[in-house]
């Protein structure tokens, strides 16, 4: 299993996940369609399918576009997330399979909005899975909450993702990072893991880099919206 970043817009991310024995892919939140699908045929890649986190232009609204560009592609979001574009609606726990090797577990992760969708990926044995956390977890961060709680939030960060396995590659919508660090050592100015992962995102964005993915490991550690539990954060 590859995922290869496609920036978009002004700090979104587009995500590429490749079948490396068949050289299918699916694309994640395709917003500017042409610039997915140009990566895509650069790496001799075939377009199966779409996921889409939730029903936001800035992630849905690629969706019929892409229907346009290659006939018959399904779309995939939330069942009660209205995405526009959608062929097939998933709800918790359903799967979808990508070439020879790859597995899809959709996740409702609600909150920032009530349908939200996260995508947990597995390939072969020997690989780290990777889940795709649209705008519910971001790396030291989480999305506003537009359609739902803080108790949804809790729920979604905490147990549904807090849950997956550590090594579990963490790939976001968005790059916040530096930005959610800073406010993280705000929180925990004595947390080293939090001081030094700043320098490294600053010297990522300064290098051009993303500073995605993270882990499931590394966000239990610098997160504070991951870390509520703990009696230092409360």
């Amino acid at each position: 299993m590859k995922i290869y970043h496609v920036p978009c817009l002004e700090d979104n991310y587009s995500y590429l996940i490749v079948d490396e024995s068949t050289k299918e892919a699916a694309a994640v939140d395709p917003v500017e369609p042409e610039k997915v699908l140009e990566a895509s045929n650069s790496l001799g890649l075939t377009l199966k399918f779409v996921l889409t986190t939730h029903h936001h232009w800035d992630h849905a609204g690629g969706n019929e576009k892409i229907k346009e560009l290659v006939p018959g592609i399904k779309v995939y979001g939330g069942s009660i997330d209205n995405v526009k574009g959608c062929t097939n609606a998933v709800e918790n726990g359903d799967k979808v399979h990508l070439g020879a090797d790859i597995n899809v577990l959709a996740l409702h992760t609600p909150c920032h909005t009530k349908g939200h969708i996260s995508y947990y990926v597995t390939g072969k044995e020997d690989e780290d899975p990777a889940v795709f956390t649209g705008d519910t977890l971001f790396i030291a961060g989480c999305g506003k909450f537009f359609e739902g709680t803080a108790e949804q939030m809790y729920q979604s960060l905490s147990v549904t993702l807090g849950s997956l396995p550590k090594p579990t590659r963490v790939y976001c919508g968005h790059e916040y990072s530096a930005k959610n660090l800073q406010f993280a050592l705000t929180v925990e100015p004595e947390n080293l893991q939090i001081q030094q992962k700043l320098t490294w995102a600053k010297n990522q964005r300064q290098a051009g880099q993303p500073t995605i993915p993270s882990t499931i490991e590394e966000e239990l550690e610098t997160n504070p919206f991951m870390r509520v539990d703990l009696p230092v954060i409360q």
